[in-house]
């Protein structure tokens, strides 16, 4: 019987490639498991995409609830914006993903468990540490470090394969989406002189473009987390789909910066953060009325520390959970 490993998948280019390149490579069962965080993409679809390339099992893990509630709520508390400008979307959801893979993995009697980021991202290390962290036992796989290929020779390898992939050789684009950002990569974007062409948007407006009227609306917190929008009590994620929409249809949440990675390079990166912006900004705000001056300044300073650490790919680290101990006492009401 040949060893089981779980497969963090997407349905993308890399992850595509990873199930038939696991498989001739490793000589592995590849099970596949898509995390629902929110992302729009048709689930069902990808999953149905994994096991006509070939994985023995495609799951999909509905986590919209614990991404919500477990990740972006104390993010929001801790009005964490890496290098004061990315609310880390995908470095939120990493750690979420890799504890329902390795549920699955124990459930399943998998051996090892994979991903399919690149030598050179982030990513990498953020899914390593958290399976090393929560997962000694488990061999971790990470084809797209080993097979050598270009993002051509990947395009080319699907296509030798059958393999149905989003992307072309014209537009190369790495996207990745959750609830509470995109995030665009590759491409032209790899070289910061280049000005982010208008295809490489997909949630926001340009300036040029949105409406010449301003919009006024209110959000209600109660400590730390927002319940409301204009008066009416809603759910986080209906709260963050709706100011998505519209903060993003008001150009409000465009992100380009050139960002101090994980592994000691500097890169062009492209976010699109409506939602995330508006209520990490709209919370900090509120702070400056309800928290004394040397709590506040602080605060400053575990905020940073905070962002470092769920960019580190360190969430379940002894230092993070402790930085959201302090940042929960600072959201109670006898401050």
């Amino acid at each position: 019987m040949r060893e089981k490993i779980v497969l963090a998948y997407s349905g993308g280019l890399d992850t595509s490639v990873a199930i038939k390149w696991l498989q001739e490579n490793h000589d592995v069962d590849v099970i596949a498991a898509a995390v629902d965080v929110g992302q729009p993409d048709d689930l069902p679809a990808v999953q149905e995409k994994a096991t006509r390339i070939g994985a023995v099992e495609s799951l999909v893990i509905d986590a919209k609830r614990p991404f919500a509630d477990d990740f972006i709520t104390p993010s929001l508390a801790a009005n964490a914006m890496y290098e004061r400008a990315y609310p880390l979307p995908t470095a939120l959801a990493r750690p979420l993903i890799a504890a329902e893979l390795v549920a699955l993995a124990r459930a399943r009697g998998a051996t090892g468990i994979a991903h399919g980021c690149t030598g050179k991202g982030n990513d990498q290390v953020r899914f390593d540490v958290a399976f090393a962290a929560l997962a000694p036992e488990l061999k971790i796989y990470a084809p797209a470090r080993e097979w050598g290929m270009t993002r051509d020779e990947e395009i080319d390898y699907a296509k030798e394969h059958g393999i149905d992939v989003p992307v072309t050789k014209s537009s190369p684009y790495s996207v990745d989406e959750n609830m509470y950002g995109r995030s665009i990569e590759a491409g032209v974007l790899e070289d910061p002189w280049n000005e982010s062409p208008a295809d490489a948007w997909g949630w926001t407006k340009s300036q040029e473009d949105a409406p010449d009227t301003a919009e006024h609306i209110e959000i209600g917190f109660d400590r730390g987390r927002p319940v409301s929008l204009n008066a009416e009590p809603l759910d986080l994620i209906d709260i963050i789909e709706r100011l998505n929409s519209l903060a993003g249809l008001h150009g409000i949440g465009r992100i380009d910066m050139v960002e101090n990675r994980v592994v000691g390079i500097k890169s062009r990166e492209t976010y699109e953060c409506p939602a995330a912006t508006v209520l990490t900004l709209a919370h900090a705000d509120l702070e400056t009325l309800t928290l004394p001056r040397e709590l506040a300044r602080y605060k400053y300073q575990v905020e940073d520390a905070f962002a470092d650490q769920v960019y580190n790919g360190l969430w379940f680290s002894p230092l993070r959970a402790a930085l959201s101990a302090f940042i929960g006492s600072t959201q109670v009401a006898d401050n």
